[in-house]
């Protein structure tokens, strides 16, 4: 039986514009997914998901052909590993050279409905098993920045970016002396990610250049802020960098208008978690408004 563990991931910043080529900070989670490959007498792959309570949530057998690995196609989610595992099988036929088949098992550790990375922690996985390049595999399945890939495969906050097209990701310090007044709420609902960026896309981008300058410096800024007053006010300007660039509300002007602290959306904006600063009786505000995941700094980053 051989293992494989990818990290779940939160951006703090430079949401959209990562694809433009802005400096993201992003931060590996203390959950992740992992990934158990076993041998069979069978040929093909039986492949079962589990959630958090280790439940099971999604089984298939897939056959093994030459070029493809060819499910029931019951779902959008046997078609969509199907298509996965088939790009990694093309790119590298020996990771299925063994005799018989495989018996896999993918196992969460936190809800799928998140937006922790379900998806890319599962890219992660398949790429070490196959023995080939994370990045390439998710472009050709997925898509997007990678900056959830580099979370996956880091245990310290990153620097992440695109060079001409090319990620870059730079392991970096970040462990801010006020993260006890830090916590993260799950909003009730999953943010699309594609349709958050098909909605980035088809804003006036005229003010891509300008905005990606500002976000690098905020980042940095960021990462050296000391004080809780400063970290907040950055976190205001990004918010309101972003907000305009996409022409979406604020979530703490959305939703929460009378909230005491700071709220920041993390990733697509309108789903998944945000940022919130404040102690007990803040969280105590969520929770009397229905949101019930309210999750340390520290419980939840690595």
């Amino acid at each position: 039986m051989k293992s494989y563990y990818s990290n779940g991931k939160l951006l703090l910043t430079g949401e959209y514009v990562v694809l433009d080529g802005a400096i993201a900070l992003a931060l590996p989670t203390k959950l992740g997914q992992v990934l158990e490959v076993g041998d069979r007498e069978e040929e093909g792959i039986l492949w079962k998901s589990y959630d958090e309570k280790n439940s099971l949530w999604f089984e298939e057998e897939f056959r093994i052909k030459e070029t493809e690995i060819v499910g029931s196609d019951k779902d959008e989610v046997s078609r969509r590993l199907s298509s996965i595992l088939t790009e990694a099988h093309r790119a590298n036929p020996e990771g299925l050279s063994g005799k018989g088949g495989y018996k896999v098992s993918s196992r969460l550790d936190f809800n799928r409905n998140w937006g922790l990375g379900s998806s890319s922690t599962l890219i992660n996985n398949i790429a070490q098993w196959f023995d080939v390049d994370a990045y390439w595999l998710l472009k050709q399945s997925f898509g997007g920045s990678g900056y959830d890939i580099a979370a996956a495969q880091h245990d310290h906050p990153i620097l992440f970016s695109l060079e001409e097209g090319k990620p870059t990701a730079l392991t970096t310090s970040f462990d801010p002396p006020f993260k006890d007044q830090l916590f993260f709420v799950y909003m009730n609902r999953k943010q699309d990610s594609r349709h958050s960026i098909e909605h980035y896309r088809s804003q006036p981008q005229e003010q891509v250049s300008e905005a990606v300058d500002k976000i690098n410096g905020l980042t940095h800024q960021l990462l050296n802020s000391q004080t809780l007053a400063e970290f907040e006010l950055l976190l205001e300007i990004h918010e309101t960098l972003i907000s305009r660039l996409i022409n979406t509300p604020k979530v703490k002007a959305g939703l929460f208008p009378d909230y005491p602290g700071t709220l920041k959306s993390l990733g697509g904006w309108g789903g998944d978690f945000i940022l919130a600063t404040g102690g007990k009786a803040e969280k105590k505000y969520f929770r009397r408004k229905g949101y019930e995941t309210v999750i340390g700094y520290s419980e939840m980053i690595l």
